[in-house]
């Protein structure tokens, strides 16, 4: 691999922003200089460093969505792997080096299915990397579930966590589950011990449900405000739980339809950027300009705001077609300043995952990077080093 010089950047990254930058990928894919382009004439490089102006544009940490579907026709409800390994070359257009293909609640057989060929598919990516699975059920609340199957929705088993785990081959690193129903401290003793992050949602907790599912370990939140009890003031909830308590985590869809912009910015008055992910909850359909839509075997339209809603019953919203890029700049076009959107969507998902070398800005750290204008045009996506999306 050579190494590729980016010029005339603006790094923004971890709460920073510099104009006026240099970024150097060495032959290992990794970062190596990040340095002032005055500073230019005094480096030297190897003959065959390959430079890219960037002209002004933004170098950032490659995004990491943590939780979504599907993207540009492909989705986890194929179970196929080669809808999963479409999905990776679909998120890199939209500057994702890394993701969390997401499992619905769905019947046990269906679940196995598509845990096992995301599973099937990690190595095989020729664009976003596939860093663990998200499992989005199937322990949550009838009362809450939204989109997902009733009909896979069961109480606490741990035989059928031990099982979805198995179909993931050791990628399984997350759960979307309802921290107020039975036997939920068994399991969540049992996911610590198996490595599994707990996020609460889709759940109908009280605010002091919440608390005792922070006593068990479960301090992230899936879509922040989206399939759980909206606050009151005689009891506040889960979602009151983490605008209140410091501990909490939460993942967020910043569309402006499945959270208002003002409630976005209500949460980052009481949440740092370092306790908030950026999430799309993209769908099969997202990208895809012409129909049917088909998700999860249900026709959906999509409305007028960008959302998907079930054809049939056109008041439920299924989810959001909504990427990365496009979340970054609504972020800032709501007053967030671009190093906290960008943290959002990169530092963050990284710390609470722990996955290491990504997510920074840093020399040392992997080449995960995307590049894009000052219009949040995609410019470049590269993967460990590697430029595989190139609109420079």
């Amino acid at each position: 691999m050579t190494t590729t010089l980016l010029l005339n950047g603006t790094i923004v990254a971890s709460s920073l922003k510099r104009e006026g930058y240099a970024l150097l990928i060495d032959d290992e894919g990794k970062i190596g200089e990040i340095f002032p382009m005055e500073h230019l004439p005094y480096k030297s490089f190897p003959s065959t460093t390959r430079q890219i102006d960037v002209k002004g544009g933004y170098i950032a940490p490659g995004f990491i969505d943590t939780h979504l579907h599907g993207i540009g026709g492909y989705g986890t409800e194929d179970h196929e792997s080669a809808s999963i390994l479409g999905m990776s070359e679909r998120l890199a257009d939209f500057g994702v080096t890394a993701f969390f293909p997401t499992i619905y609640t769905d019947t046990r057989s269906n679940m196995i299915a598509a845990t096992r060929a995301v599973a099937t598919a990690i190595g095989q990516e020729k664009g976003a990397k596939i860093l663990g699975i998200h499992l989005e059920g199937p322990f949550l609340s009838h009362e809450k579930a939204g989109a997902q199957n009733p009909e896979g929705i069961v109480p606490v088993d741990i035989a059928l966590f031990d099982q979805l785990l198995e179909a993931g081959k050791g990628h399984v690193v997350a759960m979307t589950v309802a921290p107020e129903i039975d036997k939920m401290d068994q399991l969540a003793l049992h996911a610590h011990n198996k490595g599994v992050t707990l996020l609460a949602g889709h759940s109908d907790a009280t605010y002091e449900e919440a608390l005792e599912g922070m006593g068990m370990g479960i301090l992230h939140t899936t879509h922040c405000f989206n399939g759980m009890r909206t606050i009151h003031h005689r009891n506040i909830g889960l979602a009151g739980a983490v605008l209140l308590e410091k501990e909490m985590h939460c993942e967020i869809i910043a569309d402006g339809v499945h959270v208002s912009p003002a409630m976005v910015r209500l949460l980052l008055k009481n949440k740092e950027p370092s306790k908030v992910v950026l999430i799309t909850d993209s769908l099969k359909p997202t990208a895809l300009t012409e129909g049917p839509f088909i998700i999860n075997g249900e026709e959906a339209i999509l409305g007028a705001n960008n959302a998907f809603y079930m054809a049939k019953k056109p008041d439920l919203m299924m989810g959001s077609s909504l990427t990365m890029l496009q979340g970054v700049k609504n972020l800032v076009s709501w007053g967030v300043s671009i190093e906290d959107a960008v943290t959002m969507g990169s530092a963050t998902p990284a710390k609470v995952y722990n996955l290491a070398e990504i997510g920074r800005l840093s020399p040392g750290y992997m080449g995960d990077i995307a590049v894009f204008d000052q219009e949040f045009n995609l410019k470049g996506t590269f993967v460990e080093g590697q430029l595989i999306r190139d609109n420079f």
